[in-house]
């Protein structure tokens, strides 16, 4: 299972977010819960018909991301909230295949995480 975790401004969008996903085949996007309602991450999961996992703020794995994210609010934690989310959404053993990418206007940032289950 391929998970692409997706952390993101108010002002992200569609085009956006599909730029960072581009053709990669993946089973599910993911983010943190207080974003899940985010209609340009809502759409890309429609489009792409793929569930959208919802991560509660307690269940990100910021222990394991490896990027640092010193300007995100502090509720996030110090690392990569797409990473974190992209590892919690891909489960106990997931391990990360892409560190966070950034969207070149800078509102959005995506990481992929490998699950064990298939």
């Amino acid at each position: 299972m391929i998970v692409a975790g997706f952390g993101l401004r108010a002002s992200a969008s569609l085009p956006g977010l599909r730029g960072l996903l581009a053709d990669i085949p993946v089973d599910a996007l993911a983010i943190v819960a207080d974003k899940a309602g985010h209609p340009a991450l809502r759409a890309l999961a429609a489009e792409r018909a793929l569930p959208l996992v919802s991560v509660a703020l307690a269940d990100l794995a910021g222990d394991r991301a490896a990027t640092p994210a010193p300007h995100q609010p502090g509720r996030y934690g110090p690392t990569s909230v797409a990473e974190a989310a992209a590892l919690a959404a891909a489960g106990p053993g997931s391990v990360l295949i892409q560190r966070r990418i950034t969207a070149p206007d800078g509102t959005a940032t995506m990481a992929l995480a490998k699950g064990q289950s298939a």
